[in-house]
């Protein structure tokens, strides 16, 4: 019975996430995730994600508009870009420096076109890495949830269905990368302002790119 009750649980989870989950397609071959930030049409994504087309940004119910890019961080990773669209599914945003090893981690995305594709594993390890640029070391989540291309852009949950992490690269060809959420929530805050904070959890009410 407990079993069946997780499935459940999970299974709701992930509904709940898909929906605040978007296609970002700036090239023209391939694609990546992003996630609904703010219920006023925010989108965060991966810097490598976009390309030299103006982005478009598919949502789940398949309303489809052109993004403007508001910010990039290329050091960290980050696209912040814009639709005209109000009432969006916003996820919830956890804090990432409450994070532990060995916690569950699901990796939601859209690799190799398979749309929403889900799969889980837990965080592997807590990190850091070397930046090309000024800002040095930031840290980074490291997690066993199989990525691939596809997932650029997506989140990384916990099994609450919060964001911990934007999923990022492969390393190790087995190894999943994800930028902390604590990382995206200062990126945003500094572009758009402490008004834009992000959805409230529950709770707190060798390196390849992925594409």
């Amino acid at each position: 019975m407990l079993n069946g009750t997780l499935t459940q649980a999970s299974a709701e989870m992930v509904s709940s996430v898909q929906h605040g989950l978007a296609i970002v397609q700036a090239k023209r071959w391939g694609g990546g995730a992003g996630i609904l930030w703010s219920e006023d049409g925010l989108v965060l994504t991966n810097n490598h994600v976009l390309g030299r087309r103006s982005p478009q940004v598919t949502l789940f119910d398949d309303r489809s508009f052109k993004a403007e890019v508001i910010a990039t961080d290329p050091e960290v990773d980050l696209a912040l870009l814009r639709i005209d669209a109000d009432a969006l599914p916003a996820i919830a945003i956890a804090d990432s420096t409450e994070l532990r090893v060995g916690e569950m981690a699901f990796a939601i995305g859209h690799p190799w076109g398979q749309r929403g594709y889900v799969t889980g594993g837990i965080i592997s390890h807590l990190s850091s890495a070397q930046t090309r640029g000024r800002r040095g070391v930031v840290p980074i989540i490291r997690t066993d949830a199989a990525l691939a291309p596809g997932n650029s852009g997506g989140p990384l949950v916990n099994a609450s269905g919060e964001v911990i992490g934007i999923n990022t690269m492969i390393v190790g060809g087995d190894q999943g990368v994800a930028i902390p959420s604590a990382v995206a929530v200062d990126f945003v805050s500094n572009v758009m302002g402490q008004e834009y904070s992000p959805a409230p959890s529950e709770e707190s009410m060798e390196q390849e790119p992925l594409i």
